[in-house]
């Protein structure tokens, strides 16, 4: 039996490494190991709780936004701290502006690589390729002579033997299926989305005075309103803001949809692979009214199990039965030994590296293997992410949802259950960029409509002084993050922080096996996917590039004879 190792996973966030045992062509093992360290919780503890966001949110160099707001959120949760309607709907313009922007990013310049071959791109005729993208969409940059630009400057670079951004693959692998007019078709659009994405971030720009790590506070945003002054949130802004939402729709129903369309018509065998353990959840998002109205969401909140969506099953993060961290197989120790769960009000975050010194050849998958812990829902190993998303809310009947889910599988001609896969992950997250464009023009309205109104505030400073606050506060901060449910749970004690978990997408995920010996979601989509060529394992790619690993990350590093370059101390 071979073992695949690739250490590390490129185009992601952080440090991946996955271990998969081969047997006949197929993976029958996998095992996922985060390789470094996030220490933030600890960091946290004394802090003020009103800065907590300023340095929850640099957990991540990507994930900036939702760990903000999931750590502020946790906070007003303790406190009982109400946010203003303009405010909340300031911040859900801000959720699902990042949430579009980082869908596009990930299926083109992190995913699409696994599907599309870009020197084959060089042999298309622009002709064809141009009756191909008309054929799909009325976005205007399909005319013969811009695919023959196009292709001009792929040759310019291919032929320059630095394929830069274009190196580091498994080009003409046998798995790569696209005639060479969709390849090309597919590289023109990569390089457009490079340029949409620089333009459409502007909008947190505009709300957060920059990007990454925009400005928040806790009570509400950290911006004023007045449509005459040149300073504020005025007229020309929003006005600004207005201009680069329709950019972003018109790519996601222009560009991406079709894209997605076209290219898993010709990978549809992916859809019997990569399904994963087959239970989903979700925390919600874009409350509608007051952040704790969980009913009111417009990305509801729930759980599924076994892949039945005719039962949805209620989520409170907050019961100490329902969401637990197992650290059987994790480089952390627990006072109450290892094989318990703990739920996060009560999480430990200390290291205990037990893994073998680097350089190594191996995991030792029978004991600790992973910096992630591995999370559980009632004892269940659950997926997230969109592909959760837009299932609940599809159970759920949100005709928002349900109609574009229909599309896409009539499109395909497939049927509900290709969802379960990695063809399915991959056109959720594009289905979900399309439920966020069309739902930004909405609150985009909402804001002109209660500014119009006479109603600017965006601050509720009533318990922003300590002196208001209870001795001690428990709280919660839910988050759905492009990559899946994220959760905070903070403890404030006599006006600091007494206790402080975070539960990312990527841990849900990509966390190893339990003590009962479950194996986390990577792990189980792993099993059963068909490897043409070890020494290529192109397929292992694109089910882990599904799933758009983001681990979340520390900072430990070492040169390549295992010896530590640099020690960040924080007292």
């Amino acid at each position: 039996m071979a073992r695949i190792v690739v250490d590390p996973i490129t185009r992601i966030e952080g440090h991946l490494r996955i271990e998969a045992e081969v047997d006949g062509g197929r993976i029958v093992r996998a095992y996922s190991s985060c390789t470094m360290w996030r220490g933030v919780e600890r960091i946290l503890i004394g802090r003020d709780p009103r800065d907590a966001w300023a340095f929850a949110q640099r957990i991540c160099g990507v994930c900036t936004t939702v760990h903000a707001y999931a750590s502020i959120r946790a906070v007003e949760d303790a406190l009982g701290i109400d946010v203003p309607p303009l405010a909340q709907a300031f911040r859900n313009l801000m959720i699902a502006t990042q949430n579009a922007h980082d869908h596009v990013m990930h299926f083109y310049h992190l995913h699409a690589l696994d599907w599309v071959n870009v020197p084959n791109a060089l042999k298309a005729d622009p002709k064809k390729t141009a009756d191909l993208a008309h054929a799909v969409s009325d976005w205007p940059n399909s005319s013969e002579a811009y695919f023959r630009d196009v292709q001009s400057k792929l040759k310019k670079f291919v032929e320059s033997g630095q394929l830069g951004i274009f190196d580091n693959a498994y080009w003409d692998h046998p798995a790569y299926k696209l005639p060479p007019e969709a390849d090309l078709l597919a590289v023109a659009h990569y390089l457009e989305a490079l340029d949409w994405q620089r333009r459409v971030i502007r909008i947190l720009t505009f709300l957060g005075g920059k990007d990454p790590h925009p400005n928040f506070v806790v009570g509400g945003v950290p911006l004023s309103v007045n449509l005459a002054s040149p300073s504020v949130v005025n007229a020309e802004v929003l006005s600004m803001i207005k201009t680069h939402i329709d950019e972003l729709k018109a790519f996601v129903e222009k560009v991406y949809i079709p894209d997605l369309i076209a290219i898993a018509g010709f990978y549809k065998e992916w859809a019997q692979w990569g399904a994963g353990v087959g239970n989903y959840l979700a925390y919600g998002e874009l409350p509608e009214g007051k952040t704790n109205e969980i009913d009111r969401l417009y990305l509801p909140r729930g759980a599924i199990l076994g892949r039945d969506l005719q039962t949805v099953h209620d989520v409170d993060p907050k019961d100490p039965e329902q969401v637990q961290e197992s650290v059987a197989h994790s480089y952390y120790r627990y006072g109450r030994g290892d094989n318990v769960l703990l739920h996060p009000f009560e999480g430990e975050t200390e290291p205990n590296y037990t893994g073998p010194k680097p350089p190594y050849e191996y995991l030792n998958v029978e004991g600790k293997y992973s910096w992630l812990k591995a999370p559980r829902w009632r004892g269940h190993s659950m997926e997230v992410g969109p592909l959760a998303r837009m299932l609940v809310a599809y159970a759920k009947g949100k005709p928002y949802v349900k109609e574009k889910v229909d599309y896409v599988l009539q499109k395909l001609d497939a049927p509900l259950t290709a969802l379960f896969s990695t063809l399915g992950r991959t056109a959720a997250r594009a289905i979900e960029a399309w439920v966020m464009a069309d739902y930004l023009p909405q609150v985009y309205d909402r804001i002109v409509s209660l500014i119009r109104m006479g109603d600017t505030t965006t601050f509720n400073g009533l318990k922003w002084d300590p002196s208001t606050w209870p001795r001690e506060a428990k709280g919660f901060g839910y988050m759905e993050a492009p990559r899946g449910a994220l959760g905070h749970w903070v403890t404030i004690r006599d006006g600091k922080i007494a206790h402080y978990q975070c539960v990312v997408p990527s841990t849900w995920n990509g966390g190893p096996r339990d003590a009962a010996g479950q194996p986390g979601p990577y792990e189980a989509a792993l099993e059963g996917t068909p490897i043409q060529n070890p020494e290529a394992p192109l397929e292992l790619l694109r089910t882990v590039h599904s799933f758009d690993p983001c681990m979340a990350c520390a900072a430990h590093i070492y040169d390549a004879q295992g010896r530590e370059i640099v020690r960040v101390r924080v007292q």
